[in-house]
């Protein structure tokens, strides 16, 4: 006698099977759904959590470049800007000759221009450079080395043509530098460091009370730094003429391959 399959017959045993396998398809749809759900959900703070930290993220790198201003590169060059009007003081109190006052204008003399060998390679050196640096720098500069110069042609121990020739050109070249800055960076030449230096050096000689022989020297050492400063001033303004040049020639190129 032939068997006939469970499943295949119409009992109840086999429509107790067929319940039972949709429950667990219909349960396993349910669980798959629930899962789905989870995910998008924990997807979704993700992206909150992460949007989040990205705007802390910015708020913090924010933060740290308003703080960044007042790096050791900054405070050095304050500290030149603040050494300007005391040097003046010092430079002329007591009518300007008593050599005891003379060697206290040379040392804030002294301190300013070493300041400004440190705080541009400190900014460079540890990425440390700003738009304060950028601006504050050069001005410190020049209001340091100006003060001196003009002090010692007030007080008659300079010439004037020797202060007008060295600050004539430092703000000459400033302006150079700003008029052809869309064309390019004019970059410090080796020639244009030896020329600071030797003004540094020939400028606190004159501070000091100097007699004899170390006067004459004084004389020559000024007079080379006037030699570089007129030297230097003129290769500054030769790489102006070609980098503007290049300038204009590479913008014309432009637009011409733009036109064809």
């Amino acid at each position: 006698m032939t068997g006939v399959p469970a499943s295949a017959a119409g009992g109840p045993s086999g429509a107790k099977g067929t319940a039972a396998k949709g429950a667990a398809v219909a349960a396993s749809t349910g669980g798959a759904r629930a899962s789905v759900d989870q995910a998008s959900g924990a997807s979704a703070v993700g992206e909150q959590e992460s949007g989040k930290a990205a705007r802390g993220g910015k708020l913090t790198a924010a933060a740290v470049n308003q703080a960044s201003v007042w790096n050791v590169a900054n405070l050095l060059t304050m500290l030149r800007l603040v050494l300007v009007p005391g040097f003046v003081a010092l430079m002329l109190a007591d009518g300007g000759y008593d050599p005891a006052w003379r060697s206290f204008a040379w040392a804030a003399f002294a301190i300013a221009m070493i300041t400004d060998l440190f705080d541009g390679h400190l900014a460079r050196a540890y990425d440390l450079v700003t738009d304060f640096g950028k601006i504050a720098d050069p001005i410190a500069d020049k209001a340091i080395m100006g003060a001196a110069l003009i002090c010692l042609s007030a007080l008659g121990d300079l010439p004037w043509w020797v202060t007008a020739v060295i600050l004539g050109r430092e703000l000459g070249i400033t302006l150079l530098r700003f008029l052809v800055i869309r064309y390019g960076v004019i970059p410090a030449s080796r020639g244009g460091k030896l020329k600071t230096l030797t003004q540094g050096v020939a400028v606190g000689m004159y501070v000091l009370a100097l007699t004899g022989w170390l006067a004459t020297l004084r004389f020559w050492v000024m007079a080379a730094a006037v030699i570089l400063t007129v030297a230097t001033g003129l290769d500054y303004v030769r790489q102006a003429i070609v980098l503007r040049r290049q300038g204009i020639a590479e913008r014309k190129a432009a637009l011409e391959e733009t036109e064809a």
